[in-house]
């Protein structure tokens, strides 16, 4: 079972986190209140990315299939090939209609980008957001919503969205294929 928590409770100081603040970062959070807010801050975010992308949506919308959102993924898994990119989705039917570009970065990319759908124990849980390394989301509160936070630098609410995602991409499996026959 999929939990609905968000966030810790109890002192954040007594967290054990492998993740290490730069020294004088304070986190920043921006509230988010429309789908022009929520698509820029995903940018934001995905920018910063170094090592590791967590998305858990409902479905990919059109906003993946940007020409601006291709590039930052494109680059992202360029810079590296350790970076990896996970996507969850209760809805993978229209990726291949609204996203190619996704697609052709699957791939391009298939050892580094994971596309799972949710099992049916997980189908509750609605609110998306996207963990990117372990500093910073973007976290709507409903999928029928664009009310949001965008939050950078913020390692202790990262990783309690990080161990979500985890715990829902345990309560998934793989769902889009790299070629069309699935191999």
């Amino acid at each position: 079972m999929v939990s609905q928590r968000l966030y810790f409770a109890g002192d954040p100081r007594e967290r054990n986190l492998s993740v290490q603040m730069v020294e004088n970062t304070l986190p920043q959070h921006t509230p988010l209140l429309g789908d022009t807010e929520y698509d820029a801050a995903l940018d934001t975010a995905l920018a910063k990315a170094r090592r590791s992308i967590r998305i858990f949506e409902h479905t990919l919308g059109r906003g993946y299939n940007s020409p601006q959102r291709f590039d930052l993924l494109r680059r992202f898994l360029l810079a590296s090939q350790r970076n990896r990119l996970q996507i969850v989705v209760h809805e993978p039917r229209t990726i291949d209609r609204n996203c190619p570009r996704i697609l052709n970065l699957l791939r391009l990319h298939s050892h580094a980008i994971s596309i799972h759908e949710t099992h049916s124990n997980a189908k509750s849980v609605y609110d998306p957001f996207a963990v990117v390394d372990d500093h910073s989301f973007v976290h709507r509160f409903h999928f029928d919503e664009m009310r949001g936070l965008l939050a950078l630098d913020d390692p202790i609410g990262t990783h309690a969205l990080a161990e979500r995602f985890e715990e829902i991409w345990e309560a998934s499996s793989p769902t889009v294929s790299p070629t069309t026959i699935g191999l």
